[in-house]
């Protein structure tokens, strides 16, 4: 009895340094490993987009005559000294420090869109996933200045995205008939992202746009 009770002590001995020594090994890693990176809100599944695209109103696109960014009020006041912008510098970025103002002093942001990494703000815009102008051509343009506010400021929806600025700028306000991300890898999330938010605002997409968003949402 004494030979076996002794092999089994050394057998719970053996389990519990084991134990320990994981425990001390998974510590390490947490130490060392980088800050995850944050995003947007997560968008709805591919399966859902393609449900949620083929309830969309399909019509052609409107005029953008009367548009004008001043008629979708940004970047507003979310809490304290921080607007919009700052908020999804924050969110979006890895170890971002901010002043007294809320600028973003130091940090870096990953651009899905183009898989650059930037460690000034300056170099970083927030995307409208759906653009402002698209937006108003699609049905924003009947709607009221509040409505038009809480739409370019929505945190809740996959709609903000902090981005290389150029990148952004060379997008404008095309949709994804005429722009897609640079990396292909991203554009399966950017259509899931562009159909959850045209769905929840209620927005039209026309023939073209429909079909590129098909096309990108049955290849996820």
């Amino acid at each position: 009895m004494s030979g076996v009770y002794a092999r089994r002590s050394r057998g719970v001995r053996r389990a519990a340094v084991l134990a320990v020594t994981s425990a001390l090994a998974m510590a390490g890693l947490l130490a060392t490993s980088p800050t995850a990176q944050a995003a947007p809100p997560t968008p709805v599944s591919a399966t859902t987009a393609r449900s949620y695209l083929s309830q969309l109103t399909v019509s052609a696109e409107g005029s953008s005559t009367g548009y004008s960014r001043d008629l979708f009020p940004h970047w507003i006041t979310q809490s304290g000294a921080c607007n919009t912008r700052e908020v999804v510098l924050k969110r979006d970025g890895t170890n971002v420090q901010q002043d007294s103002s809320c600028a973003a002093t130091s940090g870096r942001w990953f651009s899905p869109y183009d898989g650059a990494t930037w460690s000034a703000a300056s170099d970083v815009d927030i995307d409208h996933i759906v653009p402002l102008a698209e937006a108003w051509r699609s049905g924003a343009n009947s709607w009221t200045t509040s409505k038009r506010q809480q739409f370019a400021n929505d945190l809740t929806r996959p709609q903000l995205i902090a981005v290389t600025d150029d990148v952004n700028q060379s997008k404008g306000d095309q949709d994804p008939a005429e722009w897609l991300p640079p990396v292909t890898s991203y554009r399966c999330m950017y259509a899931r992202m562009w159909v959850h938010t045209k769905y929840y605002w209620n927005l039209k997409v026309d023939s073209a746009e429909k079909s590129a968003l098909q096309s990108i949402l049955n290849g996820c």
